[in-house]
């Protein structure tokens, strides 16, 4: 069973919308910004989100703040992208003992505007109704965890990402 907190939706639309990219502000070690980092290279960076609303919840994100995915990127770009959402993927299947992994695009203009995508994985035998949109939106609680259970959870997933990536060549 996930436990969850109650999330402050309100206040966190009127943080975002009010401040810089966090995600820039993360690549950029604003301590304001930080995030567990699971992956980085030139192009991408990879890290867990700080209110997941399932465990294993990850987000992968071109370093450059790109916003527009049909016309901000390369198709060469975005499949590199795309690879490392695939890899992070299989990790997370490695780890958690997942129906699904779920890859989805969120933010607008308005805020969150750094283009990133959500990797998350689906517990096995999670109830349907609590499955889909209902798993993911913070509207229905986050998890709370620990920093250090965080950084654990972050060494776990960077590990066998990287086991991935080796297997893989």
């Amino acid at each position: 069973m996930i436990d969850r907190q109650p999330f402050d939706l309100k206040a966190y639309v009127r943080d975002i919308a009010a401040r810089p990219c966090f995600i820039c502000g993360l690549i950029e070690n604003d301590p304001a910004c930080f995030h567990h980092r699971i992956f980085e290279d030139d192009e991408t960076i990879t890290f867990l989100s700080k209110y997941p609303t399932l465990p294993g919840y990850c987000l992968v994100c071109p370093r450059e703040h790109r916003e527009d995915l049909a016309q901000d990127m390369s198709t060469d770009e975005y499949l590199r992208l795309q690879e490392k959402v695939h890899l992070l993927s299989r990790a997370l299947k490695s780890i958690f003992d997942a129906e699904r992994i779920y890859v989805l695009s969120l933010g607008s203009l308005q805020a969150n505007s750094h283009l990133h995508f959500h990797v998350v994985p689906l517990p096995a035998g999670l109830p349907l109704e609590k499955q889909q949109y209902h798993a993911l939106m913070a509207e229905h609680g986050v998890l709370q965890m620990p920093d250090s259970e965080m950084a654990e959870l972050a060494q776990r997933i960077a590990e066998a990402y990287h086991a991935e990536g080796t297997n893989r060549c």
